[in-house]
């Protein structure tokens, strides 16, 4: 797919084999799921570690609120 051959902001995620995007939506993940795949794989990458993980607590968060783990 060629829009995967590039990335507006960085290249955090072109060097992974699938990218995050290609691999939520071939498993029709949630959008929060989605946005947790996204900050786990970039999370070491892009030097806001500590706050993507805070992001990634919150969308868990919000995930059990919602009901979304039955």
């Amino acid at each position: 797919m060629e829009s995967f051959k590039k990335q507006i902001g960085g290249n955090h995620y072109q060097q992974f084999e699938i990218q995050p995007t290609e691999f939520i939506m071939r498993n029709k993940l949630s959008f929060l799921q989605g946005c947790i795949i996204k900050r786990i794989c970039r999370y070491n990458l892009k030097g806001c570690a500590l706050e993507d993980l805070a992001k990634i607590k919150h969308e868990v968060d919000m995930i059990i609120d919602l009901g979304g783990f039955e």
